[in-house]
């Protein structure tokens, strides 16, 4: 998403840094793409634990590219908040995200796509844009975001065990508008934790409230 500024703490890179080993033979082992998804709560740290995955595999010589849900949702940010307020059955995977063309990506990747055409959101001008990835030497494609868990085409599922209480802080620097403190995003959280509660049950590494990294498979 246009806006979005990732930044990389320790405990992001130590966990990419105990899950790349754990899969790097799967990854060379694959005659084509690999995927992996990182999945969790707003505010969980799910970009920055993914770029911290393709900043661990690039020491390794593989090229991973990082798509993010948000750039899918069918409004951009201050769209869908307003159609949220207004449309109380607006949330959730199949309501509000376009999961089925990330899935596509996904698919378009691992079939040999040299390229693929995704949408991209621009938060400041509340707008949706449309961009091409070159695929050209790359090896991983990286899909974060909330629902990503129920992504098919998936190899390794990572999943941020954090709720809304332990991403505050987090929340509070990526500072989004007003959102933090909000009584209706507040309640879209705990309703997103219920959507999301069982996901963890899915990923072959759970990461914890504390950043341990738990491999679950």
């Amino acid at each position: 998403m246009k806006g979005d500024i990732i930044v990389l703490e320790e405990h992001h890179i130590a966990a990419a840094r105990v899950i790349v080993p754990e899969i790097l033979a799967a990854v060379n082992a694959k005659t084509g793409r690999y995927t992996i998804t990182v999945a969790g709560e707003s505010g969980s740290g799910k970009s920055e634990t993914g770029k911290a995955i393709a900043d661990e595999l690039a020491k390794d010589g593989i090229g991973a590219v990082l798509l993010g849900q948000d750039d899918y949702f069918k409004l951009p940010p201050r769209s869908n908040d307003a159609k949220r307020r207004e449309d109380d059955s607006w949330l959730g995977p199949h309501v509000e995200v376009h999961l089925d063309l990330l899935e596509q990506n996904l698919i378009d990747a691992i079939e040999g796509a040299a390229q693929i055409v995704k949408p991209l959101i621009d938060y400041d001008e509340n707008s949706v844009e449309e961009e091409t990835i070159n695929l050209a030497g790359i090896k991983v494609v990286i899909a974060e975001g909330t629902y990503t868990s129920l992504l098919k085409n998936v190899d390794t599922k990572v999943f941020i065990a954090r709720n809304r209480i332990d991403t505050l802080e987090h929340r509070q620097k990526r500072n989004r508008g007003s959102e933090v403190g909000d009584p209706f995003i507040e309640n879209v959280l705990k309703i997103e934790h219920k959507i999301i509660a069982g996901h963890r049950q899915l990923a072959d590494f759970v990461i914890t409230r504390d950043y341990e990294v738990v491999p679950v498979r």
